[in-house]
């Protein structure tokens, strides 16, 4: 059976550093909810993780999981079960064994254990593999060998720190299928901390975006994809990255290069300078030519052709920027040479405009 947990302004201070590495953390996750904390390195997300197992103190705030204060229990009184990005399987114990060894030292009986790590062997398509030794297994069975050890335990919570993180590109996409499928069908609260926003983005049903240790915004997938709260979650979610850049503001147009492009009215009402910081997702960008208007032109850099998309990376070419490499979803099968000029158009909108301070997101409606 699962559960909800709270965090309440939960913050870890480490010995010895002035700066939070979790700072006054508020999130709600729903019971039997998918939960995905994701970031840079170094943002909080895997400390905030072994705060609710308890591998790491509190320093103020609380965690609940349900209505239970677990903030100052023992990890093994939260019945929460963690998988781990190195598996942390017993190299002298079988499939078998190591799935229920935490059952053997709760002292379950050995029927109850040999017909949990059955059941769960027979969810991941292990029941071949019961009576090998985890150096005999590949990465992927590994894995799931250590899904299978949360999963006999039968917890309130899983929480899942980076677990794909040791598997082959191609592994990792069948895996994280996998991983979202069962969670389904078991429909147990579960966390899930991943750098890989396309990770985050495909397998959360809400995903927690933090940097330096603040959350910045939690959402669904598409919710952030499409109204990104700052500059930060916009050019962090999204693959390829949206594009980003800091342009002048003159009589109520965006000055990209040589080219004007209008900007909504709400926008230029909320801004507190006369520059702004605009974004645009590479398949906003629509294929023009010179003369139409709010037409901005690219030289083409590198094309990357994938068969059913293709990529086009690129420099803004004209005065006075202070942009980023441009990428832009074009058409497969008629890609510009290297070092052409292209020109592009904005599609309407699809703009996104933050404060060039702040970093928050402005009204572009």
């Amino acid at each position: 059976m699962s559960t909800s947990v709270t965090f309440d302004q939960a913050t870890r201070i480490y010995p010895g550093s002035t700066d939070p590495a979790v700072d006054a953390l508020d999130l709600e996750i729903a019971e039997g909810e998918f939960l995905v904390l994701v970031g840079p390195s170094g943002c909080g997300k895997s400390t905030s993780l072994r705060m609710l197992a308890g591998l790491e103190d509190v320093t103020s705030g609380t965690i609940r999981i349900g209505d239970k204060d677990v903030t100052n229990l023992r990890p093994k009184d939260r019945d929460i079960a963690m998988v781990f990005q190195n598996y942390a399987l017993y190299p002298h114990m079988s499939v078998a064994e190591n799935m229920g060894f935490a059952l053997k030292i709760a002292g379950n009986s050995k029927a109850d254990i040999d017909q949990r790590v059955k059941d769960a062997a027979q969810i991941l398509d292990l029941e071949a593999y019961l009576d090998r030794k985890p150096k005999a297994l590949s990465g992927g069975q590994r894995q799931r060998v250590a899904m299978g050890r949360a999963i006999v335990r039968q917890p309130r919570v899983f929480l899942m720190d980076e677990p794909l993180s040791n598997l082959d590109a191609k592994l990792r996409v069948s895996t994280r299928t996998q991983i979202a499928s069962l969670q389904r069908r078991l429909d147990i609260t579960t966390v899930y901390v991943t750098h890989d926003q396309v990770e985050a983005m495909t397998m959360g049903d809400r995903v927690a975006v933090l940097k330096d240790g603040v959350l910045q915004q939690v959402d669904t997938p598409l919710g952030l994809y499409d109204n990104p709260k700052n500059a930060f979650v916009a050019g962090f979610i999204g693959s390829p990255a949206m594009n980003l850049g800091t342009f002048a503001v003159a009589d109520g147009n965006v000055v990209i290069g040589d080219a004007t492009v209008p900007l909504p009215r709400s926008t230029v009402g909320a801004l507190t300078s006369d520059k702004v910081q605009i974004g645009f997702r590479p398949e906003a960008m629509i294929l023009a030519s010179e003369s139409d208007p709010g037409s901005f032109p690219v030289e083409a850099l590198v094309i990357e052709e994938l068969g059913s998309d293709a990529f086009l990376y690129g420099n803004l070419l004209g005065d006075n920027l202070k942009a980023d490499h441009i990428v832009a979803r074009i058409a497969p099968r008629s890609v510009p040479q290297r070092g052409e000029t292209v020109w592009f158009t904005i599609e309407p909108g699809r703009l996104h405009a933050f404060d060039v301070e702040t970093g928050a997101a402005l009204p572009t409606q």
